[in-house]
């Protein structure tokens, strides 16, 4: 789906910029030039930004069974 109209930046562009460690709004607008047009864009780029990270939050999680002791 397309997010950015004026710069053609679709919402798996916007996933693969987080991926590669974008992390917030100022680093897609430096990047994919999201919002720095007419700004009709912002909210969905940002919603998009939020849902990424909170994604790989989640799978980055490490998670270390605890020691039961004897």
């Amino acid at each position: 789906m397309i997010v950015c109209v004026c710069h053609n930046v679709s919402d798996r562009k916007i996933r693969q910029a987080v991926d590669e460690g974008a992390s917030s709004m100022l680093d897609l607008r430096n990047q994919l030039s999201v919002g720095t047009c007419c700004g009709k864009c912002h909210s969905c780029a940002k919603g998009i930004l939020r849902e990424r990270l909170d994604e790989n939050a989640e799978s980055s999680m490490i998670f270390q069974p605890m020691a039961i002791a004897a």
